[in-house]
């Protein structure tokens, strides 16, 4: 038995970089995530211009094949997807997180990655069920957030490859 697509959203809060938008486009692809939900500030697909140009070099045409919308507000978002039976998780550093070698994902599941530098927006604390985190060992104590949705997105993937053996 084999899967086609991972029962994953992924949220991006106001993810400022073209490149990082393009780069979970490309990840998306890869893991067959259900969708990308840009909200905020992220830049788009189909805006023209230098963000056109930026995610089509990163996402190498995986901006046309992965499945996505804008949201301009990210609680919005969490709302809907929430309605819609999705467990909310943020990943990011934070005292309460989980490891995610720990972690026991329950299925489908929406993946809410923040601002380069600020995370995921205090505002929606009250929307995130489950926060979880990469283990790091390094001084930096911290991925870009287009690596850590790869490190996440695979590591869930190589689960549900596993589960259904």
């Amino acid at each position: 038995m084999t899967i086609d697509r991972l029962p994953v959203v992924v949220v991006l809060d106001n993810v400022r970089s073209i490149y990082n938008t393009g780069a979970f486009f490309r990840t998306a692809d890869g893991c067959g995530v259900e969708r990308l939900v840009l909200c905020g500030i992220t830049p788009r697909p189909g805006n023209g211009g230098r963000a056109q140009r930026g995610i089509a070099k990163t996402a190498l045409g995986a901006e046309l094949t992965v499945s996505w919308q804008y949201e301009p507000d990210t609680g919005a978002a969490l709302s809907a997807l929430a309605a819609a039976g999705y467990h909310i998780v943020a990943v990011e550093t934070s005292p309460h997180a989980v490891d995610l070698y720990e972690w026991a994902p329950p299925w489908p599941l929406c993946l809410v990655f923040g601002h380069e530098r600020e995370g995921v927006a205090g505002v929606l604390s009250d929307r995130i069920q489950t926060h979880v985190r990469i283990p790091m060992l390094g001084q930096k104590r911290s991925l870009n957030v287009a690596t850590a949705a790869g490190v996440v997105l695979y590591e869930l993937l190589r689960r549900r490859l596993h589960a259904i053996g």
